[in-house]
């Protein structure tokens, strides 16, 4: 029997890639996507924690849902399931559940391959003609084994494909919830990585991708029982016949080592443009965020990658207003800026996430003077 799944993707391309698992894990029973919600008999929000309004998003929607759902229960058209995935499903899954009773399944980033058990669950639990499980699921506890090994073979085709190589992350950046969302950082085996990047190329991908909450941490394990670093997996990706090119995204400047570094220089089908960001320009406010580095680190690294590939383009992202950040402070950013010469890059405010540590700092920057820093900013960037 075939049936109609409605994603809606929120946040970074983890979660697109995610996304297009989610619909590998329920085709086999019989889910095809589809573009609307209306006439779903799934919908699934992967959402995304980074930022308050990202979150507020997923409320929203979640409203419009239970519109959708109601009406189509007066004119007695089939259930809809509605399912909440992701990071804001992660760490706020009761919390979730108590705001929004119409919402079937909630599960974290490291379930999903868990789906069609929990899809036959609310199935069994369904009662009354609303189409209400009797039992909603809550799935966020973190998988004893990884979810890579047990999800299916990749389906996507097309020219261009993401390819997920590491999760998690380590660093406990003070403004960030990754780690309490996503884990400790997990580097796929190498032999998985080459197989799954040799099938996108098969299915018709020229472009691939490298994806990670901090993908420059990977230390994947060979089939001899070698770890390699990015720079190693790189490098042998670079031998498939048919990848054009290859990108990697998103990094840590603390875990641009020499290999890495070094292979800008040596393979040409990796693309010269880098996402690394940066956060602030200040070594006071690098400290308070628990960066582990500072300003004249990361200049250091954008010299080098330039002496190994002067046509790269960099990339970063920027928080302004971080607590405590004075107008000293946030010059230092304006300098770094203007000395780097960014090709791209995202700023905001500072958003306090509930369950990091920044939430609880004090010495809270003025709204509206973060709102004229971000605007200076925006200008020069």
């Amino acid at each position: 029997m075939t049936r109609k799944l409605f994603i809606k993707t929120y946040g970074c391309q983890m979660n697109v890639y995610d996304s297009a698992r989610i619909v590998d894990v329920l085709a086999p029973l019989g889910f095809t996507p589809v573009d609307a919600p209306d006439g779903a008999d799934m919908v699934i929000l992967n959402t995304c924690h980074i930022r308050e309004k990202a979150s507020e998003k997923v409320y929203s929607e979640l409203g419009r849902l239970r519109h959708i759902r109601d009406r189509r229960m007066e004119h007695g058209s089939s259930a809809m399931t509605i399912a909440v995935a992701g990071c804001v499903a992660q760490a706020e899954g009761e919390e979730m559940l108590r705001r929004a009773p119409h919402v079937d399944i909630v599960l974290g980033p490291q379930t999903y391959h868990r789906l069609p058990e929990m899809v036959a669950c609310a199935a069994r639990a369904c009662v009354g003609k609303g189409g209400k499980t009797g039992a909603r699921i809550l799935d966020t506890e973190f998988p004893p084994a990884p979810k890579f090994d047990f999800l299916p073979q990749v389906s996507t085709q097309g020219a261009a494909a993401f390819l997920s190589i590491q999760e998690g992350c380590d660093k406990f950046c003070t403004f960030c919830v990754v780690p309490y969302t996503r884990g400790g950082e997990y580097s796929r085996p190498v032999d998985d990585v080459m197989a799954e990047a040799k099938s996108l190329v098969t299915k018709g991908a020229r472009e691939i991708t490298l994806l990670g909450q901090n993908v420059n941490a990977y230390h994947g394990e060979s089939a001899s029982g070698r770890e390699w670093g990015l720079g190693d997996l790189i490098r042998a990706l670079a031998e498939i016949d048919g990848l054009a090119r290859l990108r990697y995204t998103t990094s840590h400047p603390c875990d641009m080592d020499d290999s890495l570094l070094s292979v800008h220089g040596e393979v040409r089908n990796l693309m010269p443009f880098l996402h690394l960001p940066v956060q602030s320009g200040s070594d006071r406010i690098l400290t308070a965020m628990n960066r582990r580095y500072r300003v004249d680190d990361y200049r250091r690294i954008a010299e080098r990658l330039r002496e190994a590939r002067p046509d790269m383009a960099l990339a970063s992202d920027f928080i302004v207003g971080f607590p405590g950040e004075s107008q000293a402070d946030f010059e230092d950013t304006l300098r770094l800026v203007h000395d780097v010469g960014f090709a791209q890059a995202y700023s905001f405010k500072f958003s306090a996430r509930p369950g990091s540590p920044a939430d609880m700092l004090e010495d809270r920057v003025n709204k509206a003077v973060a709102a004229v820093r971000l605007e200076e900013l925006q200008r020069l960037l």
